[in-house]
């Protein structure tokens, strides 16, 4: 990217955005902000309040500040998509159709009407050019390594984005917002739902879908408790049950191990390291390549490398294998807790972000295969 070149810098008015417009300002670069609102203030949202922190933040910086409302564009490529995936009880992960559809989509296009010719983000991850086509690299922080959630992106759309953090640890990143003083410097890291923010996950879905009340079982089949939809739980939860102290069973706490939507069941087990919580094979679909796909992959060729099921999990060894246009499976060399349907499976070679699916089924075959022989 050359110094004349307009970059256009997504301003959220945390400090990751703030320090990536600060690097490439002080680079030489002739940089404008864009502060996107896509999600309308629910009395809950903290949009309002970022907003002013990034008018703060780009006055700093001596640096034009733009502001663009994709709430619409939000809510009809990404919210509806998060909807549809937890009335199906799965539990979705919209900060990945997030970063496709409008963060590295519309505003990209957006970026174009202020004359931009590149887009930079606060994202943790780097790009490498390899025969003319941009790869996705993790970041240089392994605690804070984003590309899972980038996953979903094309080569073509990641040709004109700079990562300024990529090769930055969040502490040299705090530091360089102490020492420019700037008003996101001690501004803690948003946690919640992408552009939705922090709030009850819970309270906030029940605006939007029925409560469908069924049992709570445990694995020998009794019913412990009750459930207010399969909607409202995620596998690996532990918190939020209401259920303990049971006669017959231990002080051990519980945790969801399965949905069973044929009878609208929530399955729980006792302890973190129950057997049920674990599968070692995948089913999913909605493939997704950031460059070509592996070689020979069309023609039944085993990719072995590593995958994550969720982010910030190391990575692990498993051979992934076609299994039709948009499908795949996988089978790891070590079962994995907690796998989701909705949340994602993101493949690696090194550094290298490969691409992604969505999960849709998991079992643990090896251990079903060694009972029945």
């Amino acid at each position: 990217m050359k110094t004349s070149e307009r970059v256009i810098v997504a301003l959220s008015g945390g400090v990751d955005s703030a320090v990536a417009a600060l690097l490439l300002r002080d680079a030489g670069h002739d940089v404008e902000c864009l502060h996107m609102t896509n999600w309308e203030d629910d009395g809950h949202c903290e949009s309002a309040a970022d907003f002013q922190d990034a008018r703060k933040i780009a006055r700093q910086l001596g640096l034009p500040l733009h502001r663009v409302n994709f709430s619409d564009e939000y809510r009809e490529r990404v919210f509806e998509h998060f909807l549809a995936e937890c009335r199906a009880g799965r539990t979705p992960n919209p900060d990945v159709l997030c970063n496709r559809e409008i963060k590295f989509g519309t505003l990209r296009a957006y970026a174009r009407r202020l004359d931009g010719t590149s887009v930079a983000t606060g994202h943790y991850a780097r790009l490498a050019a390899d025969g003319g086509q941009p790869q996705l690299l993790k970041g240089a922080d392994p605690n804070k390594d984003q590309s899972y959630f980038l996953h979903a992106v094309d080569a073509a759309a990641l040709a004109d984005v700079v990562f300024p953090l990529g090769g930055m640890l969040k502490s040299e990143v705090r530091a360089r917002a102490r020492a420019a003083n700037l008003a996101s410097a001690h501004k803690k890291d948003s946690t919640g739902i992408c552009f939705i923010g922090e709030r009850r996950f819970g309270e906030f879905l029940q605006r939007y879908l029925p409560t469908e009340p069924g049992p709570i079982k445990e694995p020998g089949g009794r019913t412990i408790g009750e459930h207010c939809g399969l909607a409202f739980y995620t596998l690996g939860q532990r918190h939020g049950l209401a259920i303990g102290g049971l006669r017959g069973f231990g002080d051990e706490p519980w945790y969801v191990a399965e949905k069973q939507t044929a009878t609208n069941s929530l399955l729980v087990v006792q302890g973190a390291e129950h057997p049920l919580l674990y599968k070692d094979w995948l089913a999913a679909d909605a493939v997704h390549w950031i460059n070509d796909p592996p070689a020979g992959w069309d023609g039944g060729v085993v990719l072995q490398c590593r995958a994550k099921t969720r982010y910030r999990q190391p990575d692990q060894r498993c051979s992934a294998v076609r299994t039709g246009p948009d499908t795949l499976e996988v089978v790891f060399e070590s079962p994995q807790r907690a796998v989701t349907p909705g949340q994602y499976v993101v493949f690696y070679s090194g550094d290298r972000c490969l691409g992604g699916a969505t999960i849709r089924a998991a079992e643990m075959r090896h251990a079903r295969l060694e009972a029945v022989g």
